[in-house]
């Protein structure tokens, strides 16, 4: 098929959506598409399970480029409005490879593909705990002869790691006031990964939870977030400048659009459990700490994780943002007693750090610098 072909097969099989179809059409006769980009988001794998998992979005470019701490609100202004309206690519052929594997997808209707692919220890010779995978855009929807290609990476952990670590992100690790509309959007419009803030003392605790009460672990981490998948780059870029240790991220599925800014990281949290115990089926054999705050229904979420799962969930530590002990929370601390699950709730990292010792997680000597790092920002 020639490459003008495969462009008008594209066009003809666009979207499901009779408006978005034409708007893309439309785009293209004007000369308004913009050029596609593939985002490859971190997957991860299993010795366990002998199964990797793989999920990107191909969408338009948003030339976005790297914050800066200098940068004007209005530049970040602009960077957040860039992120939103841009349209994702439907339907459109990726080929995904890992190692020998290869599968032809299409996009669904956000631009989101995702995969699987089963893998040998022995055959497959995966030399780290990131291994690596790529997609190739297979339809022209340029009309130039360009190849358009992004590689991405897959967490599958090694002996080293004694548990693994569940995260959220939203004022669990960022300040976000999530529960706060107003503020919550001026933080997402004025504010980059540079000038964001992390909670004091987070950083340390996580990296000391990351190689475990031997200091010698290589604890996985998964971030876990009701922010959506546009808000990729930002998310990275904040645990990358902060230092937090290298993990996958796993969001919410979304809408393009500026209309859908304000609802950014609200409505329900259920995917959060589906995401949770997606992580938990892959690696059976592995315990995990959970870390959330009390603003979005965490609490709720890991006590049904831990119910399910009561013998792999070593602890669960929850920042209050909210009041501590209202009866929502005494009746999750009662439940949970029931299963011998502890759960932490505290409104600073110093608490949860002094237990993650106290139940070896940590080592001792990294208890001190926690507590002086919650004490001088």
């Amino acid at each position: 098929m020639t490459k003008e072909n495969t462009k008008t097969a594209y066009f003809n099989r666009s979207s499901k959506s009779p408006f978005k179809k034409l708007k893309i059409q439309l785009k293209h006769r004007l000369g308004w598409l913009g050029v596609p980009s593939i985002m490859t988001f971190r997957g991860f794998g299993s010795h366990q399970t002998s199964e990797v998992f793989i999920t990107g979005m191909l969408a338009e470019d948003k030339g976005l480029e790297k914050p800066k701490a200098e940068n004007s609100r209005w530049q970040n202004f602009l960077s957040t409005l860039k992120r939103y309206s841009g349209d994702q690519i439907p339907n459109a052929k990726v080929e995904v490879q890992f190692n020998e594997n290869k599968e032809l997808l299409l996009t669904e209707e956000t631009g989101l593909f995702k995969t699987s692919f089963r893998f040998s220890p022995k055959r497959d010779k995966l030399t780290s705990e990131w291994a690596s995978y790529t997609v190739t855009l297979k339809d022209n929807l340029t009309g130039e002869d360009k190849i358009f290609s992004s590689s991405g990476e897959i967490l599958i952990p090694g002996q080293e790691a004694d548990f693994g670590v569940i995260s959220d992100i939203d004022d669990t690790i960022i300040v976000s006031h999530s529960t706060r509309l107003l503020r919550k959007l001026r933080l997402l419009l004025t504010q980059n990964a540079r000038t964001r803030k992390p909670f004091p003392g987070v950083e340390e605790f996580y990296r000391a939870l990351h190689n475990g009460e031997k200091g010698k672990s290589k604890n996985p981490f998964f971030y876990i977030s009701s922010s959506e998948w546009n808000l990729y780059d930002l998310i990275v870029d904040f645990c990358t400048f902060n230092n937090f240790p290298k993990g996958v991220f796993l969001l919410r599925e979304f809408n393009s659009g500026l209309y859908n800014l304000w609802r950014q990281g609200g409505k329900n949290h259920e995917h959060k459990f589906d995401k949770i115990y997606h992580i938990f089926t892959t690696f059976p054999a592995m315990s995990f700490v959970l870390v959330g705050d009390n603003g979005q229904h965490d609490p709720e979420i890991y006590s049904r994780i831990a119910h399910r799962f009561p013998e792999r969930v070593k602890a669960i530590y929850i920042r209050t943002i909210r009041k501590q002990k209202d009866p929502r929370m005494l009746k999750i601390m009662a439940d949970l007693e029931k299963i011998d699950v502890q759960i932490v709730f505290t409104p600073d990292t110093i608490n949860a750090a002094q237990h993650a010792r106290s139940n070896k997680f940590i080592p001792e000597n990294e208890v001190e610098k926690i507590i002086e790092a919650s004490r001088d920002n």
